[in-house]
């Protein structure tokens, strides 16, 4: 039987990394996705649409975005979305969710997953960004983090240094790489 993955995605920025993994994955595992954050706000430009023209089935749209970004509007979001991930999870029990990076809205899905006891693929652990909540955000994911998937030794250190197993940490790339095999470039005359 084909393991249950659900891949969750929060913005397009992380859609943008994803998509390829998605491709290649709906292909070989009993694939679910989950959208949640911008991606279902005509503010941030509805990206979902973007999500179903590249043929993706969206399992599921969670809507938790907060109209306000300061803290309480963030506080809210982080709950809600704990909140409604849960009763996903629950339903449909996967055996791994694979998530990417340090959106607020990622964190709480992580959450979501510790306390129901499901292993997390953890994409673009290890990096910095300075001065910025976010990396708070990433390094707590990092630890509830079952797998480790990062872009550069140098974060595959980090990660390792943060307390993970060396085992479990892998250095694959940058995943928005293989976003340049479908680009069609101008040549250098251009």
């Amino acid at each position: 039987m084909k393991k249950k993955i659900i891949i969750i995605s929060s913005s397009r920025a992380d859609y943008g990394i994803l998509n390829p993994l998605i491709q290649k994955m709906k292909k070989s595992c009993n694939l679910k996705t989950i959208i949640t954050g911008s991606h279902l706000s005509n503010f941030y430009g509805n990206t979902s649409e973007e999500i179903k023209k590249d043929h993706i089935k969206i399992n599921y749209e969670v809507r938790t975005l907060n109209k306000l970004n300061d803290e309480i509007g963030i506080s809210k979001t982080i709950s809600k979305t704990i909140e409604k991930i849960t009763l996903v999870l629950l339903k449909e029990k996967p055996d791994l969710i694979v998530i990417l990076g340090d959106r607020y809205e990622i964190f709480a899905c992580a959450v979501s997953a510790v306390i129901n006891k499901i292993p997390i693929a953890h994409l673009h652990g290890g990096e910095r960004t300075e001065g910025v909540f976010d990396e708070y955000i990433r390094h707590a994911i990092t630890k509830m983090s079952h797998l480790h998937f990062a872009a550069t030794d140098e974060y595959r250190n980090r990660i390792i240094q943060l307390g993970e197993q060396p085992n479990r940490v892998f250095n694959v790339g940058g995943l928005g790489v293989d976003n340049l095999k479908k680009s069609n470039l101008l040549v250098k005359k251009d």
